[in-house]
């Protein structure tokens, strides 16, 4: 049993009575803890479901310690708090696993809150968070059911999806979302080694990177995630999340250097090309490196995808990329 802040109730913060109450698995993690800040501000009742505390201190009062694949516990939980609504972002996110049984998680907590859904009472809508990944890198899918994941991480995504459309017909307002590139306050690796890079001085670009791609600023992410969630259009619909302008990673990073007063080098793309092949040797015996072969083809290929659907349904954006960055990089000078 886990044991929890209290063993016979929630937490006293969790007690008062706010117009909406929203569960969040996974809410210590990048996008799952900016969803629980913006929802406290929006003054909902929340509940954040994870085996991590969160890093923000001022949300350990509505975070439980939570394995989502124990599924007594969670359903004990959630049956409990009753939300009206639920975000599913409990999730294995990374690509260095080598066998698809590492990303159990990615299929048995979707079933685990699947089976859980059905007994609360006042459920309105559960979003489910999947991958751009459940398709490979510069392909874009013809419609929500194209798959080809080039990956572990991608197939259990996929795994993920199919359990959730197996409720279409069973009473369920179930949404999948698929996220992009996402970066900005509380990212992790790739994107905030890219910006540590630049705010050192140690980036350099090189020549042949000027393909599009969608990015996605958090700020902008979350605003798109609550139109969803609050939508009467949206039920049993799959939905990219980010900016709608694509970019490619030379003016970003250009423009993240102007706002610190920073001219970037450019290099020849052959020289990037062998630092990718370096980082595939060590990260095949276990050592971290910024730069692999995978990465530098997702950055590198043309890869725009559909964001018709999102801007209809959540047309307003918050933040503009200059206003993503300047709070970014105003985040990394505090952490660091």
């Amino acid at each position: 049993m886990v044991t929890f802040l209290s063993q016979t109730q929630l937490p006293n913060q969790l007690q008062n009575v706010f117009t909406m109450k929203i569960a969040i698995t996974g809410g210590s993690g990048f996008i799952g803890s900016n969803l629980v800040r913006f929802y406290l501000e929006k003054g909902y009742q929340v509940l954040n479901l994870d085996v991590n505390p969160p890093s923000d201190s001022a949300s350990h009062p509505y975070w439980i310690k939570c394995d989502i694949m124990d599924a007594g516990t969670t359903q004990d939980i959630l049956l409990r708090f009753d939300p009206q609504y639920v975000i599913h972002m409990a999730a294995r996110t990374d690509l260095r696993a080598t066998h698809i049984e590492d990303y159990a998680i990615n299929m048995g907590g979707v079933a685990t809150v699947l089976n859980i859904a059905h007994s609360i009472r006042g459920l309105k809508k559960i979003i489910f968070a999947s991958s751009m990944l459940v398709c490979e890198a510069g392909y874009i899918p013809e419609d929500d059911l194209d798959y080809c994941p080039s990956n572990l991480y991608g197939q259990s995504k996929v795994a993920g999806e199919r359990l959730v459309r197996e409720q279409e017909n069973l009473g369920l307002n179930w949404v999948i979302v698929r996220p992009t590139s996402i970066w900005g306050p509380g990212f992790g690796p790739p994107y905030r080694s890219f910006f540590e890079a630049i705010l050192q001085g140690r980036y350099v670009n090189f020549a042949g990177c000027e393909n599009p791609k969608t990015y996605g600023y958090i700020g902008n992410i979350v605003e798109q995630i609550d139109a969803i969630l609050h939508s009467d259009t949206t039920d049993h619909n799959t939905y990219y999340l980010g900016d709608y302008e694509p970019l490619n990673i030379r003016d970003w990073s250009n423009e993240i250097a102007a706002q610190l007063n920073l001219r970037i080098p450019t290099v020849p793309k052959f020289f990037i090309v062998l630092l990718a092949k370096l980082g595939d040797v060590l990260e095949s015996v276990g050592l971290r490196f910024p730069l692999t072969s995978f990465r530098l083809k997702n950055i590198t290929i043309r890869w725009v995808l559909p964001l018709e659907n999102t801007q209809s349904v959540a047309p307003r954006v918050v933040y503009t990329r200059s206003d993503g960055i300047r709070e970014t990089l105003r985040w990394l000078k505090i952490k660091s």
